[in-house]
């Protein structure tokens, strides 16, 4: 009798253990899966439109305005105006020339007769800021006229586009040291920009693509001789 109790109890532990058990094995939850997501970008969870209105609306102000609505602006707002000026793309092309207000109608008349080339002394190639938004590429060239003047030329310039973005010679990528050449002409292609007379290159030796309203990186390159 004593045995037959034993037995019983067995199967009833037997039993009890296995079915949790097997409702485990028959569960979803036993078979492995794997998935992989893209975390997603800013770009893909903002509408375009209302990314392009935000970019309107900001580029509608003049400067010191917009300066002021980005540093009370958040993260989201500063992306969505980023994002409606990516939207834009605009194409210059250049020959290389020195740019004419800089020289009266005597020097022009010089260099129209003189058959030295324009020397190439500094070069570099631009890097985007690596945050996988902003970016830069093409060739940066530093030349040299026989007049004295100096230009920065771009070529095969492509960037990320944005509001008011300028060309800057600095001392480090934060821009902490600068000098403004003036403000992107376009986005893609092939431009002149002025150097000022007395530039130490040597110091000022590497060329920013700068958002002025946010101040922001989107590229730059190291001039080297």
């Amino acid at each position: 009798m004593n045995k037959k109790l034993v037995i019983v109890v067995i199967i009833v532990v037997v039993v009890a253990l296995a079915i949790p058990f097997a409702i485990y094995t028959i569960s979803p939850l036993f078979i492995s899966n794997t998935v992989n997501e893209p975390l997603p970008t800013t770009a893909a969870v903002v509408s375009k439109k209302a990314a392009s209105q935000e970019y309107q609306k900001f580029v509608s102000m003049n400067e010191q305005d917009r300066i002021n609505a980005a540093k009370q602006m958040n993260q989201r707002g500063k992306n969505m105006v980023m994002i409606g000026a990516a939207e834009i793309n605009n194409t210059i092309n250049e020959n290389v020339v020195m740019p004419s207000g800089l020289i009266n109608k005597q020097q022009q008349s010089n260099i129209t007769t003189t058959t030295a080339a324009p020397t190439v002394t500094r070069t570099g190639s631009f890097i985007g800021a690596g945050d996988g938004f902003h970016n830069a590429e093409g060739l940066a060239k530093v030349i040299l006229f026989d007049s004295g003047h100096t230009i920065l030329r771009l070529e095969n310039f492509k960037s990320t586009n944005g509001p008011n973005v300028h060309l800057y010679l600095a001392t480090d990528k934060a821009a902490s040291n600068f000098i403004d050449l003036g403000r992107l002409k376009a986005n893609n292609g092939n431009q002149n920009y002025n150097i000022p007379v007395g530039t130490d290159l040597a110091k000022y030796n590497l060329a920013l693509i700068w958002c002025k309203d946010f101040s922001v990186l989107f590229g730059s390159t190291q001039l080297k001789t």
